[in-house]
């Protein structure tokens, strides 16, 4: 069994970015200097970069570990099959120019983990070429213990929907619960508790730059998601000798190597590049107080630019309750056409746009300029209400917003769970003009 330090109390440090430093043994952090000839206790110094070296300081993503053992200590990767996690690009279907609705995924065989229990809805870019995002959803109903995995092809953004996940890094652990998300670096080893035995929710794999807090411009210097709120793990190790495999996601395909001892075995470490978690009820939402709407962005959480300045590969928006006091205004999402695609989920109670047919743990895809907004009844019930003051309460939902169409998975196209009769929930509006 793996001694651990993980049975303490779960600490945090605060912040989004930071050059962050901790230590879970006294003295394990060398001064001054990040590899001196002898590290303290006998650790291994090692440098995970994170970003090309040479990019601009505020762009550069690294951190120093020091650790018991090197990483580089295991044998040989072997490749190991992945039955529903799939990469870009997707080719095996075409993906029809149509409006997709799902019900939540099906549940998992027993003894499924949270890596097994991934399944690939679809996504957009290359996985080689390190662009684009991929959109998954997660199912599990069993601890990894012995196991750990490594993505090398991008950083995951997991979004629960039912059940808390503790997430054992190697830069600490982290406890994430519905209505908060986790943001693991490219990279970095970890391993996926289930304290409630079992979990489900939703992934983003990105493939191209780097999460970031979206820019504030005319908003100013407070609102949206503040710095302060994201929480990083302080440093906690396994240690001791007992054999493991680590899977590693390389190029779209699995391997699996096994080695003598835990790969989260770091003391302690220092650096920007680190695992954190965020309580999407600390977002402070911004809206309008006159008439109108503003554009949906004013909801985005995390962003992932792309070449092209104010187009980004992926947004994270969130739609959390809030209060709505337009005046003369269609207050639900009105009809729209975007050039950005939008794939939602639906963490909690109802979301304002529909209904009915969209539940939690369900995901709808609206591509590139495909027509969408509200159902019938809906339209009619907010064209009529009284405009004052109201509340959007005992909801989240969010959107992964991509530059890019959304191609789908073979899985995801043919799934009993996807509702074949989406676009009907459009049909029964009148026509008439003097509505």
């Amino acid at each position: 069994m793996t001694t651990s330090t993980f049975s303490q109390p779960l600490r945090y440090l605060s912040g989004f970015g930071n050059q962050f430093a901790t230590e879970a043994l006294e003295g394990a952090l060398p001064v001054g200097r990040n590899s001196p000839q002898q590290a303290p206790h006998g650790l291994y110094a090692e440098l995970i970069s994170g970003s090309a070296f040479t990019v601009a300081r505020a762009e550069n993503r690294r951190t120093w570990v020091y650790r018991i053992l090197p990483s580089a200590m295991h044998a040989a990767f072997e490749p190991v099959p992945h039955a529903s996690w799939e990469s870009a690009p997707f080719t095996a279907v075409k993906t029809p120019a149509n409006r997709f609705r799902w019900d939540p995924w099906p549940e998992p065989a027993a003894g499924t983990d949270f890596i097994d229990g991934i399944a690939t809805i679809g996504g957009n870019g290359d996985v080689d070429e390190q662009s684009g995002i991929v959109a998954h959803v997660y199912r599990a109903n069993r601890c990894m213990t012995e196991r750990y995995f490594l993505n090398a092809d991008g950083e995951m953004l997991i979004v629960p929907q039912q059940g808390r996940l503790k997430i054992c890094t190697e830069m600490g652990v982290m406890e994430v619960a519905p209505g908060e998300i986790a943001l693991l670096p490219r990279g970095i080893h970890f391993r996926v508790e289930l304290p409630d035995g079992t979990a489900s929710g939703y992934i983003c794999e990105n493939y191209g730059s780097a999460f970031r807090l979206p820019e504030l411009g005319p908003i100013g210097s407070n609102g949206l998601a503040n710095p302060r709120d994201f929480l990083v793990p302080v440093a906690a190790f396994e240690q001791g000798s007992h054999p493991v495999s680590v899977v590693r996601k390389f190029l779209g395909e699995f391997w699996q190597a096994r080695q003598s001892h835990s790969p989260l075995n770091v003391v302690a470490w220092h650096g920007n590049l680190a695992p954190c978690k965020y309580d999407l009820a600390n977002f402070m939402v911004i809206g309008s107080i006159s008439f109108d709407h503003p554009d949906p962005s004013i909801y985005t959480v995390l962003t992932a630019p792309s070449m092209h300045a104010g187009v980004a590969d992926c947004d994270f928006v969130v739609f959390p309750p809030r209060w709505l006091v337009a005046e003369d205004t269609f207050r639900p999402p009105w009809f729209h056409r975007n050039v950005m695609s939008e794939l939602m989920g639906l963490i909690n109670g109802v979301y304002d746009a529909k209904a009915e047919g969209f539940v939690p743990g369900g995901v709808s895809l609206h591509n590139c300029m495909l027509a969408h907004g509200p159902d019938a009844t809906t339209f009619d019930k907010a064209s009529a209400a009284e405009l004052a003051p109201h509340k959007v309460e005992n909801t989240l939902a969010f959107m992964f917003e991509s530059r890019r169409v959304f191609r789908l998975t073979r899985q995801a196209l043919e799934g009993p769970h996807r509702q074949m009769d989406y676009d009907g929930v459009w049909d029964g509006f009148d026509s008439s003009t003097q509505r």
